[in-house]
């Protein structure tokens, strides 16, 4: 399991029948999590002295419940600074797992813009939310395209680059759909040396198309490969499906691209430690494909 484990702004504290109690920055939040099907004792005094519960209705979806919670406020991974504030079915605005894959893949662009420093590197993220991914491979040095058919959520990635002090950064910010904006990239005749991917379980395109991850992600895989430049650098898939296991990703991802680029999958559930535990809450899986 590849591990999210460098936040010193973020903290699993516990978790336990059905919610999982976090540290953002100075404040603690109570959210739900599927993935926590035990029930051990909640001894942490947070999980009664908290600042935010979102409370699930048996009926789908749920509500947010405040205790002294700012509207908005920041933490920092590394370098970087990511605006948040509780919104629609739980989130905050950034997936702290996601750390690993951000670390993982500016390693690689660090590394090959050591080799060659005269050669710019163009990365493309797609349903790149607010921009977490975006900003990590944008300060490692890359050119990023960053697309979401959310303009709130790029209204909110920019927000993020602007407190990271990456207003400058060349970043191409788009509000487009994902498929469609992929079919016209490739009949333009532009690549890109890395593509990050973090498609929805289920999902509505802007004319009702309908996206369902399981029937439309390989076929996507294979099209968005399409826009991989001679020397890429990396692919990352990343999926919070439960049913779409590692070796899932490990089997699309080699089957899409290494009879054309050669290279190397690897794929694994990505995870959070649990700091009253010493375990690691799976936090869904990530496909990863280099050279």
């Amino acid at each position: 399991m590849w591990i999210a484990d460098k936040w010193t702004d973020y903290e699993v504290l516990d978790c336990s029948t059905g919610e999982k109690l976090e540290r953002w920055g100075d404040y603690f939040l109570v959210r739900p999590d599927p993935q926590v099907i035990w029930s051990t004792p909640k001894a942490d005094k947070h999980w009664e002295q908290k600042n935010g519960h979102y409370h699930r209705s048996a009926k789908g979806g749920g509500e947010w419940e405040f205790f002294d919670l700012p509207e908005e406020w920041s933490i920092r991974y590394r370098e970087l600074t990511f605006r948040l504030k509780p919104f629609s079915f739980k989130h905050t605005g950034l997936f702290p797992e996601q750390a690993v894959n951000w670390d993982w893949f500016s390693s690689i662009i660090k590394n090959a813009k050591s080799e060659n420093p005269d050669r710019p590197f163009k990365v493309l993220n797609l349903f790149a939310y607010t921009g977490g991914a975006t900003l990590a491979a944008a300060s490692s040095g890359a050119a990023v395209t960053h697309v979401d058919a959310s303009k709130g959520m790029v209204t909110w990635a920019k927000e993020n680059a602007a407190a990271s002090n990456l207003s400058d950064a060349p970043i191409r910010w788009l509000v487009d759909d994902c498929v469609k904006f992929v079919e016209r990239e490739i009949r333009r005749g532009n690549t890109y040396d890395g593509i990050i991917m973090d498609p929805p379980s289920y999902g509505r395109g802007p004319k009702g198309e309908i996206w369902k991850l399981e029937d439309n992600i390989y076929p996507f895989i294979e099209l968005a490969a399409k826009l991989l430049s001679d020397n890429a650098l990396f692919f990352l898939v990343n999926s919070y499906t439960t049913g779409l296991q590692p070796a899932v990703l490990t089997y699309m991802i080699h089957t899409a691209l290494t009879p054309r680029f050669g290279g190397r999958v690897e794929s694994s559930e990505i995870g959070l430690p649990v700091s009253t535990s010493g375990l690691v809450l799976p936090c869904g899986a990530s496909g990863r494909w280099f050279t």
